[in-house]
């Protein structure tokens, strides 16, 4: 017998989604994240990518991270792992990656740039 988890499905993107193409910022809608990024585009940059920090904690310290801003543009933050490092504005995703995570808001680098926004529940 299956288990139909809501759980497994949200966190799956099974709220929806968003086709974005160029440099505009994208947020997604209220109580939602971006929680799969798909590249379509031959070639794609970012030019910032916002993570949602809701329940980010130092894995060492134990201290609260809520807030600090990671990834793209930014310095890493220690929830990220010891070895994380910030992605280069100009380093290009290839067709067909898929990246996964929880982000508030997206802004492609390029005008020609073109991905699919998967959404899940925001925390």
């Amino acid at each position: 017998m299956g288990l139909n988890s809501t759980e497994v499905s949200y966190g799956f993107s099974q709220l929806g989604n968003a086709f974005l193409r160029g440099t505009g910022a994208y947020t997604p809608p209220a109580g939602k994240v971006v929680v799969a990024i798909q590249i379509v585009s031959g070639a794609c940059t970012f030019g910032l990518l916002t993570p949602d920090t809701s329940g980010y904690v130092d894995g060492t310290t134990g201290a609260n991270l809520e807030g600090t801003t990671a990834f793209i543009g930014t310095t890493k933050v220690a929830a990220n792992g010891a070895e994380a490092v910030v992605i280069p504005t100009d380093y290009i995703f290839a067709r067909g990656t898929m990246l996964f995570g929880r982000f508030t808001a997206v802004t492609l680098g390029d005008a020609d740039d073109t991905v699919i926004l998967h959404f899940g529940p925001a925390v």
